[in-house]
């Protein structure tokens, strides 16, 4: 096939994070199974209009929104020249299906609804206008082509605040880590944060939290790993004990993360938070808060916490320390061990594989959640996690309340 990708970034972006990552990695996999791909994407500064990496032929053009109307006339002069168009909604489409040819297959993938982030980093006027783009536009748009979902919390904030209707495809994240090497864990509280900088991961709230928890735990050091637009601005405000790192390298990320007790993301709300599946594959539970994609990429008294919006986040981490503590020798119940088959169970690979099968129009009807079925996967790990996003619906309701509350 001849597949054209729309991603609002490319990997090397200066503010690239998971959704990047998502694109990235199954466009290399087209094109190692014999596939062409024309990833395009907006241009930073520095970097060149075109190139060529990993058999990914990556097209640059334009900025943060000027991308968009660029991309469409792109497409609009080579429609021809493809079989399939992937639409990446990073908050906003592509509206590729405006140019698109009606026998090109379109498929939309949509990795969160954006609605509330709206709100926090845009105006009044230019986020009520994101969220028309996103709501009714995109449902116009769209009608009658194929969508693509990478979390049943995704599924169900389309259904929910945007209206969706018609089929929606699961196709969840994937999983690498680097090797760390021979990296033990940290003989006090360590905590490690992997997230952009930005404000609706909400990184204050963690870095409120520190000084509270260094009463209890002196030597309690918390690795904030991840840069962005409110880097300077955090870093200004560093309690003790924090140690922001910005940029790492794969392998510096994984040594860090290895050492650490516990993962914290206090984000508003994720697509799925690929940085859980990266911590659990080196055996690290993440405390978050009950959001959409945390809900399902943490498994709740398994494999990390859940904590309700609004609760005081030490205590949440508190609890979560605690409980580490008194589990660190139970090897074959630890949350360490139930991480690693957690995190086992995605791959890039298999990601992969079903979004070929769809571009393909093979049948896949164990992957696609119908309009009047919203899935909830439960608390314990039960099957693999691609065979409990298959049988959505067939677990317990996520228990919202826990112990560390307010």
């Amino acid at each position: 096939m001849r597949i054209a990708l729309f991603n609002w970034r490319d990997p090397w972006h200066p503010q690239a994070g998971g959704a990047e990552t998502f694109a990235w990695e199954l466009a290399t996999r087209f094109v190692r199974d014999g596939h062409q791909v024309s990833f395009c994407t907006a241009r930073a500064p520095g970097q060149s209009r075109s190139q060529t990496v990993q058999g990914v032929r990556l097209v640059r053009m334009g900025g943060v929104f000027t991308v968009y109307p660029l991309a469409l006339v792109w497409l609009l002069l080579r429609r021809a020249l493809f079989d399939v168009v992937l639409d990446c909604q990073n908050g906003i489409p592509f509206f590729t299906p405006w140019v698109a040819r009606r026998v090109t297959k379109v498929f939309l993938i949509v990795h969160h609804v954006h609605d509330r982030q709206f709100g926090v980093h845009l105006r009044p006027w230019l986020a009520a206008f994101g969220r028309f783009l996103e709501g009714p536009v995109s449902r116009w748009s769209y009608r009658g082509r194929e969508c693509v979902a990478v979390s049943p919390s995704t599924v169900q904030a389309m259904r929910e605040r945007l209206g969706w209707q018609g089929r929606i495809h699961i196709v969840p994240n994937g999983v690498t880590v680097a090797d760390p090497g021979a990296v033990a864990r940290s003989e006090t509280p360590r905590i490690v944060c992997v997230n952009r900088l930005v404000a609706h991961k909400r990184i204050d709230l963690l870095l409120d939290a520190v000084p509270e928890l260094r009463e209890r735990w002196p030597g309690l050091v918390v690795d904030v790993i991840g840069r962005g637009p409110d880097e300077e601005r955090l870093r200004a405000r560093l309690p003790a004990g924090v140690v922001m790192h910005g940029y790492l390298s794969e392998r510096e990320k994984a040594r860090v993360m290895a050492r650490s007790w516990l993962q914290v993301n206090s984000s508003q709300g994720e697509g799925w938070g690929l940085c859980v599946l990266e911590a659990a594959t080196l055996g690290v539970p993440t405390l978050a808060f009950d959001v959409d994609g945390l809900r399902d990429s943490v498994r709740h008294g398994r494999t990390g916490w859940l904590i309700p919006e609004g609760t005081d986040l030490a205590k949440g981490i508190a609890g979560a320390l605690d409980e580490l503590a008194e589990s660190h020798d139970e090897p074959t119940e630890s949350y360490a061990v139930r991480c690693r088959e957690w995190a086992a169970g995605f791959s890039w690979d298999g990601s992969a594989e079903r979004l070929t099968a769809l571009m393909l129009g093979l049948p896949a009807p164990a992957e696609t959640v119908p309009a009047e079925t919203v899935p909830s996967l439960g608390p314990s790990l039960g099957p693999s996690p691609v065979e409990a996003i298959r049988t959505a619906g067939g677990f317990e309701p996520l228990r919202r309340r826990t112990e560390y509350g307010n």
